[in-house]
């Protein structure tokens, strides 16, 4: 079942979960399913307090002790107990989605901070569930940042589309922008050796530079809604990704 709601809301992640290691999927396929529900939440109505009401639902399941009847819940709460360290990591990324409810334009420190809760400590959160050193988190954590502006800067089209004026699309400071994800990706390459058993995780990360490169070379794209890699270069560099570890 868990496969089958990551497949049909996040088709990419599905797809590169694929090409993990097969003892590692199954302790995946629960985060994937929490963050698509905790992504929807902020937007399953135009009224602030139910949206609200969704985030305060997985903010108690991650808190709680029992495991509740829930498709998602169930299985996540399996994940807390084998890993309680995702616990302070899957709050704060809960907590950081309340943004996704104020829709107010994110500051240039604010977005550093929104991506670092939300796609790094996501990231991160996947590595410890898969037995992290406690080292690898800075490479984690870089690769995730990097993967979620590349993320945001795909979606903000879409973003504004439903009223929300995230970023400032000026194509000089979208370059900027573009040019810090490509240092965060560069951090994470430098640290790589760190990332020990849980290094296949990195995967997640393989169209973060294709993308990065993409903006920062012609902004103009993010606010066209043209920001994506073709289908060759799509499931090519994740082909790469699996089988070199290369990101």
């Amino acid at each position: 079942m868990l496969p089958e709601i990551v497949q049909r809301g996040d088709p990419d992640r599905f797809a590169a979960t694929l090409a993990l290691p097969s003892g590692l999927q199954g302790r995946l396929w629960p985060l994937w399913a929490f963050n698509l529900e905790v992504a929807r939440a902020p937007w399953v109505s135009s009224n602030p307090l139910i949206a609200e009401m969704r985030l305060q639902f997985w903010a108690d399941v991650v808190e709680e002790a029992a495991p509740r009847a829930h498709e998602v819940a169930g299985p996540l709460h399996g994940l807390l107990t084998q890993a309680p360290a995702l616990r302070a990591v899957l709050a704060q990324l809960i907590e950081a989605r309340r943004q996704d409810i104020a829709r107010e334009r994110f500051s240039d420190s604010g977005l550093d901070a929104y991506l670092e809760a939300t796609s790094a400590g996501l990231l991160w959160a996947a590595a410890l569930a898969c037995e992290a050193p406690p080292e690898a988190e800075t490479a984690f954590r870089a690769l995730g940042w990097a993967l979620g502006l590349a993320n945001f800067l795909r979606a903000l089209p879409e973003l504004q589309a439903r009223g929300w004026q995230a970023l400032d699309t000026d194509p000089a400071a979208l370059r900027l922008k573009a040019a810090e994800g490509l240092n965060h990706l560069a951090i994470a390459r430098a640290q790589k050796g760190a990332m020990g058993r849980a290094a296949p995780v990195a995967v997640y990360g393989w169209q973060a530079g294709g993308l990065l490169r993409l903006a920062h070379d012609n902004p103009l794209r993010v606010g066209e809604g043209k920001l994506a890699l073709s289908e060759f270069r799509r499931r090519g560099g994740l082909i790469w990704t699996a089988f070199t570890g290369r990101f």
